[in-house]
């Protein structure tokens, strides 16, 4: 899914279960670093409509070829990725040949450089469009894994051969559970090649962008196969957050994954103890077009309302992907009880621990014609360490002390300034 702020991830191999009075919080699974390189595979539309020209006065496909050649360029060493066309071969009018025309020319592994570009190069439009066996073909391709491959399906039409039915495909990938993300680019589509892919992408929580121009082309591509390095070994828990604190999940340490609507607050709780702090990370990805004033708010209340704290923006600049992190130590709810006056109940003082409700809240308003189900991907990332100590500090005492330390300060400032005004009036009159 969603990869959002992730350089928490390195943390989570050292997290602990944490135990509410005999209820156990829901713990993702602790992802341990393995071997297996990340997998992308580009699925490029060669049908005939690519022949058109008219993206900056270029054919599509030429501007498709020279995108590919610059990702092949800055691909990173540690990643595998393959190359899968449709509508490349057959150039006739019998659907049921043109249909299956698909063909890997790129194998998923490490990249012969000079020899990918060559297969891209040869490439020229020829036939129908069956995303949706290609989109099949390469789920087989990337094979399975814990690590969550990526497909990129770049085309500029609507399939011409369902069925299948390329979002039924990305639909039924989704629930195969193979962690699979689908990312789409359209060159210059019309609303319905538009919806088509948006339904693509969303079915698997990969994003949708229109790329108009070479460059654009090019940069989205270069970010999405560098996101597939950025992605855990393991996919994150699957949760539903609540309403409301009372009816919100209890989540331990872990990554987790939930959807939510347009304008919706998703609740979930943490225990956090005594003496803990909580790190708590969100990442919403913009699957879908939406208005430009949005924004992602995440936030850390106590059960009877009161704001702890508030995250603050932890955006990488990337547009696709909005993310807020806060901390927040278990110190501070005892801090603040002393500060106004409470006394612990018995409960508190036989088990320190505060249960802390994180609000996930978005302002986003959908593009006109943009479908608003299902909710946009959310990434939460939670982690519980022992607080870090603060420094120490001059301590002004409290109560009857810190009174007599201000009564005596006061009395000398007074006395100091009465002698200085003396002084002062003695010297201006023997002056004058």
């Amino acid at each position: 899914m969603i990869n959002i702020k992730r350089s928490t991830a390195a943390l989570l191999g050292l997290m602990a279960a944490v135990p509410l009075l005999g209820i156990q919080p829901a713990n993702a699974a602790e992802p341990t670093r393995t071997s297996e390189a990340p997998r992308v595979e580009l699925v490029l539309d060669v049908s005939g409509s690519m022949r058109a020209r008219d993206i900056g006065g270029r054919s599509r496909i030429a501007v498709a070829q020279e995108a590919f050649n610059e990702v092949v360029d800055a691909l990173p060493e540690t990643t595998e990725l393959g190359i899968r066309v449709l509508g490349a071969t057959y150039p006739g009018d019998d659907p049921a040949i043109g249909c299956r025309d698909t063909q890997q020319i790129v194998p998923v592994g490490p990249v012969d450089k000079p020899a990918a570009k060559a297969a891209v190069a040869d490439l020229r439009p020829t036939g129908y469009t069956p995303v949706g066996l290609a989109l099949r073909e390469a789920a087989k391709d990337l094979g399975t894994g814990d690590t969550t491959r990526r497909i990129v399906l770049i085309t500029d039409g609507e399939d011409t051969c369902a069925p299948p039915d390329p979002c039924e495909v990305a639909r039924e990938l989704a629930a195969q559970g193979m962690h699979l993300v689908v990312d789409t680019l359209g060159l210059a589509p019309d609303d319905k090649v538009r919806n088509q892919l948006v339904c693509i992408a969303s079915a698997t929580g990969g994003t949708y962008t229109a790329a108009e121009s070479a460059e654009d082309l090019t940069d989205r591509i270069k970010q999405l196969v560098d996101r597939a390095s950025d992605t855990y070994t393991q996919a994150p828990a699957l949760v539903a957050g609540g309403e409301e604190c009372a009816k919100a999940p209890l989540l331990g340490p872990g990554v987790y994954t939930d959807r939510e609507s347009f304008s919706e607050h998703r609740w979930y709780r943490v225990p956090v103890r005594t003496g803990e702090e909580l790190r708590a990370s969100v990442s919403v990805s913009l699957d879908r077009p939406v208005s430009r004033d949005y924004g992602v708010l995440l936030r850390a209340t106590a059960t009877d309302g009161r704001e702890l704290v508030r995250g603050t923006d932890a955006g990488s600049g990337r547009t696709d992907v909005l993310s807020a992190g806060l901390r927040w130590s278990g110190a501070e709810e005892e801090a603040l009880e002393e500060t106004v006056g409470a006394s612990p109940s018995p409960t508190a003082s036989a088990e320190p621990l505060t249960t802390v409700c994180l609000v996930v809240s978005n302002s986003f308003a959908p593009a006109a014609g943009t479908r608003t189900t299902p909710g946009m991907p959310v990434e939460l990332t939670i982690d519980v360490v022992e607080a870090a100590p603060t420094p120490d500090g001059p301590d002004l005492g409290r109560g009857w002390v810190l009174l007599l330390l201000l009564t005596v300060a006061g009395l000398v400032t007074g006395l100091v300034s009465g002698l200085l005004t003396r002084w002062w009036v003695a010297t201006w009159r023997e002056n004058r």
